[in-house]
């Protein structure tokens, strides 16, 4: 069999240079990586020889081609800076309540506070316990720590009529200034508040081995030119399981990796050297800087309304973090049935349509690619199986077990996010959920594949043929607090 294509090699579909003689050559096999040309892609299920898979579509990559982007980087690891909650509110403790003054201790998300609170002179706070709510002005910012003096409105102090106890816990929330007429302006500025959050990136190799003696395996394909060269490229048949096994390590590990905390006794710790540094996968990400939660899979016993009560809860945690309304859910099959079970009992997926606005407003984009859509409030779902979480091969022997260790789901926000590059040194928008991969002008690091041994041009005293796999990449996890991990 021959296929055509275009005279000028350079610009030829099937990428490799075709042979004039059928020759085992490094540079005339025939690469079967996902995305390279497209071409391979196109003729594989016709130059593969069929084998029964009795395990159904081995494979469970696929997640991020779905949901993320891959960028070049050139450095070790990849820097990037988040933007701060716009509005100022914390958790403080009243120290005083007929002193009117207040130590700051954390901010409304749990982070610690020091001296770097944002409240000013002149501006205008409430205060509450849950109960009790006062307001008031702000007149000194005390110099050197985090604590503030406050002047409530209407009332002598904070304390008065028992409205609060020394040391009781209040949230502090800023909702304005006020100024006298004729008086000078703010003191000082409140500078945006950037955290900053690095990944490393991870090298992975594997290789496939084939003795000489068994290189009859190898398959031709004839290549034509449109000005009637011809030449010949080859693959290993066998070689394809190896393939895309490497290509699920490549999912798996951005997903369930850890970066290595350094410790004796760890991975890179301080009596084993300098070691492996390890990169944070997505789980992990989730866990330190996102959600978790359990309400999902509490729907099990309760009528329909109750357990949309549970799935609400959710949405109420998404309201606390800025309301990212489009969202994509990747389910294990139970969890999936109980959502669907949910939905089907209030009848909300027919009440409430969704708009499909990340698959450009196409119900049939969604559908091809496993999605089904559903609109909670002013929130879009869109709900598909995830594989790696049910094949018994990969996550789902952990999940069949009910422990804290099963994961079940995760909801990853759709669209993109608003960060602050430090290297390019401006704001950029990207997509909350991303893979970074090494490469240069002279070394993609992606996925890279060469072959060596004794078969064609010799490379080594080996008898026998090896197709390496390397590939150095990390996952950037942006704005994590809109993730939502369920368990």
């Amino acid at each position: 069999m021959a296929i055509t294509g275009p005279s000028d090699n350079s610009a030829a579909p099937y990428g490799p240079d075709a042979a004039p003689r059928k020759q085992t050559l490094s540079t005339n096999y025939l690469d079967f990586t996902d995305g390279s040309t497209g071409w391979e892609q196109q003729y594989l299920p016709d130059l593969m020889e069929k084998e029964a898979e009795i395990y159904g579509k081995r494979t469970i990559s696929g997640f991020l081609s779905q949901i993320g982007a891959e960028e070049a980087s050139q450095s070790d690891s990849v820097v990037w800076s988040e933007q701060g909650r716009l509005h100022l509110a914390y958790k403080a403790a009243v120290v005083s309540a007929a002193g009117n003054t207040i130590d700051i201790t954390h901010d409304v998300d749990g982070n610690g506070v020091t001296t770097d609170h944002g409240i000013r002179v002149g501006d205008t706070v409430m205060i509450s316990d849950g109960n009790i709510t006062i307001k008031a002005y702000v007149s000194v910012r005390t110099a050197g720590a985090a604590r503030i003096t406050v002047l409530p409105y209407g009332i002598a102090n904070l304390g008065t009529g028992s409205a609060f106890a020394d040391s009781a816990v209040v949230h502090l929330l800023v909702f304005g200034s006020e100024f006298n007429k004729g008086t000078d302006g703010r003191d000082s500025a409140n500078a945006p508040q950037f955290k900053s959050y690095s990944n490393k990136h991870l090298i992975m190799k594997d290789f496939y081995e084939v003795s000489g003696s068994d290189t009859s395996a190898i398959g031709w394909v004839e290549v034509t030119g449109e000005e009637g060269q011809s030449g010949y490229l080859w693959y290993l048949k066998a070689e394809g399981d190896t393939r895309a096994r490497f290509a699920d390590y490549l999912e798996m590990s951005m997903m369930e990796s850890e970066l290595n905390d350094g410790t004796a006794g760890a991975i890179g710790g301080t009596d084993k050297g300098a070691g492996e540094s390890g990169t944070e996968g997505l789980f992990a990400a989730i866990t330190a800087r996102g959600h978790v939660t359990t309400d999902v899979n509490n729907t099990g016993s309760g009528s329909a309304a109750a357990n949309l009560g549970n799935f609400d809860s959710i949405l109420a945690t998404f309201d606390s973090q800025g309301a990212i309304e489009e969202n994509m859910m990747f389910l294990n099959r139970s969890t999936a049935l109980l959502v669907d079970d949910m939905l089907g009992g209030v009848n909300a997926h027919v009440a409430n349509g969704t708009s499909f606005g990340v698959f450009d407003n196409s119900e049939d984009m969604a559908l091809n690619l496993g999605f089904s859509g559903f609109r909670r409030g002013s929130y879009d779902f869109y709900k598909t199986d995830w594989k790696y979480l049910n094949d018994k091969g990969t996550r789902g022997f952990i999940n069949a077990n009910s422990g804290t260790g099963a994961i079940r789901g995760v909801i990853v926000p759709a669209g993109t996010s608003t960060v602050y590059d430090e290297q390019l040194g401006k704001n950029l928008k990207r997509p909350f959920l991303h893979v970074r991969y090494r490469s240069s002008e002279t070394d993609d690091r992606k996925l890279k594949t060469w072959v060596t041994g004794s078969v064609g041009a010799s490379t080594s005293g080996k008898d026998v043929m090896e197709v390496h796999y390397l590939s150095e990449r990390c996952l950037v996890t942006q704005g994590a607090n809109n993730f939502m991990l369920i368990k």
